[in-house]
């Protein structure tokens, strides 16, 4: 298994380990179910906003959940390895939850990231009320326009017609 790869109490573990060495640990999370340069431009800018990266990978529910049948594409821990592979990733934990309350209150981030497809009205009140109560700054990165994986996917169904 990649040393990136990490379970939830193993995470928080890592997490406690860099706030008490004053780094700026920033968390992110999603389904990542076909990585696109969209998602790759979107992690590095995470990156670069602190000392680690740390992503929370929705398992394979959560995602058939989200997205509906036929997702994820890629189970759960083909998912992981590919952005643990990732220069810019440092840590990827896998939940099974739909929503990441559980990923946010073990890596307890300075700064909290989403993609320009959120707003701060769209984000889950529960996962903001925790980033409050931990005192995460919470960022909203720009949508890289024209990648999305439920297009990519659309694109590969017309093209199979």
């Amino acid at each position: 298994m990649n040393a990136k790869i990490l379970d939830i109490d193993e995470l928080a573990k890592r997490a406690r380990q860099l706030c008490g060495a004053s780094e700026k640990l920033v968390a992110t999370n999603g389904c990542f179910d076909l990585l696109h340069v969209g998602h790759v431009r979107y992690l590095q800018a995470a990156r670069a906003l602190g000392d680690a990266l740390a992503v929370g990978l929705n398992g394979d529910q959560s995602v058939r959940e989200l997205k509906g049948i036929g997702r994820p594409v890629n189970n759960e821990s083909d998912r992981a390895e590919v952005l643990a592979a990732l220069e810019c990733v440092d840590f990827v934990t896998i939940f099974p939850e739909k929503r990441a309350t559980r990923f946010i209150e073990a890596a307890r981030p300075a700064i909290y990231v989403k993609g320009g497809d959120y707003s701060s009205d769209t984000l889950n009140a529960e996962e903001q009320a925790l980033l409050r109560e931990i005192g995460a700054e919470v960022r909203i990165l720009p949508f890289v326009p024209g990648y999305s994986t439920s297009e990519l996917l659309e694109q590969l169904r017309q093209t199979i017609k």
